[in-house]
């Protein structure tokens, strides 16, 4: 059965060994190795949402949500570089057809960026110049080329700036306590030339590249995408929680008390509410996108519930991994240990702005 039978929420037993025997070194180098680039382009894991003319997968966004949660059990470097490198697909159908032929088409092809406007652009003749520095670029050790947002002079708007591998700076700052192999640095630029046609916004469409999902709303694409991180994460932590009690078994057994079955039961009744939770998210997600793809509106209401069980998925899962991070001691302190960089790896993805509690 070939991987396009069986689906990409499928990956094979010998490809999660390949990415977790390398989640410390991914730690350690704060990167992911070349091997693993490569796996990534093989399998386009960066070009879910880049149509398939441009060598893309073009899949639906209930489709990628689940590749995001299981790419992020794996590990949570992995399953976070995937969600972002992705989410740049989104910008395919808003850039100049010629340049999003250039840019996307490459294997290698990862953009990295910022959203946040952190940037001033100066328009001159053929473009603009453009400076400032975007925290949070995800992938920038690898990246082929980057975004970032600028306010123009004069007219005081935001605009999407692409800039070139050349034309950037990268500043290695990314010192996070999770998610420490994602790359997430600062990038600079200095009066940098842009031409107007490599300049974009997310509202004006400039080619017909576009599929169902860069037509859904941008927001609560977004947070879904970084709940479904977390609910990944969330299950490796349960993974990781149920085979220490288990290598703890006889020791946890003995005497009265009978820590082993009492650390077995707040696990399932912990996870238990996570699977609540994480059918809602994707019974809610299902809904919304089946009425999408049908021409219908979406009720602001709807999209606004979807964002909202979104975020409370990522919240339980936090707040579950720290009930039951206090069960095993002293060895989930220690950062070698799995079950410590899950945890932190979970922590981290859930600081993003866009799961904050309403």
């Amino acid at each position: 059965m070939t991987k396009q039978q069986r689906g990409l929420t499928m990956f094979k037993h010998e490809e999660i060994q390949l990415i977790r025997n390398q989640s410390r070194q991914i730690e350690e180098a704060r990167t992911v190795s070349p091997e693993l680039l490569d796996f990534m382009y093989e399998e386009k894991l960066f070009k879910l949402f880049v149509p398939e003319k441009l060598g893309g997968r073009m899949l639906s966004l209930p489709e990628a949500l689940r590749v995001f949660q299981q790419a992020s059990r794996i590990d949570g470097n992995f399953g976070w570089l995937v969600t972002i490198g992705s989410g740049g697909g989104m910008f395919v159908p808003v850039i100049q057809k010629h340049w999003a032929q250039q840019l996307f088409s490459p294997k290698e092809a990862v953009l990295a960026g910022s959203g946040y406007p952190s940037g001033t652009a100066k328009k001159v003749y053929g473009g603009y110049q453009v400076t400032g520095e975007w925290k949070y670029c995800s992938g920038a050790p690898y990246a082929t080329f980057f975004t970032g947002n600028a306010i123009v002079e004069d007219v005081q708007n935001v605009r999407s700036f692409v800039f070139m591998l050349e034309q950037v700076e990268v500043i290695h700052d990314w010192y996070a306590f999770g998610l420490k192999g994602t790359g997430s640095h600062t990038i600079k630029t200095q009066e940098t030339f842009v031409p107007e046609d490599r300049t974009f916004s997310l509202f004006e469409q400039q080619n017909d590249f576009g599929g169902p999902v860069h037509s859904f709303p941008f927001m609560p694409f977004s947070v879904a995408s970084f709940a479904a991180v977390c609910l990944g994460i969330s299950d490796h932590f349960f993974e990781e929680a149920k085979s220490l009690a288990e290598d703890n078994r006889n020791n946890w057994s003995a005497g009265e008390s009978d820590r082993y079955h009492f650390v077995l039961v707040q696990v399932e009744e912990q996870e238990q509410k996570v699977a609540e939770a994480l059918e809602d998210f994707h019974q809610k997600g299902d809904s919304v996108w089946s009425d999408h793809v049908a021409g219908k509106e979406i009720a602001e209401a709807d999209l606004q519930e979807y964002m909202e069980t979104s975020k409370r998925a990522a919240s339980m899962v936090i707040q579950a991994a720290d009930s039951l991070i206090r069960l095993f001691g002293m060895e989930a302190v220690m950062e070698t240990s799995t079950i410590n960089r899950v945890w932190r790896d979970l922590h981290t993805a859930g600081q993003h702005a866009f799961l904050k509690p309403s």
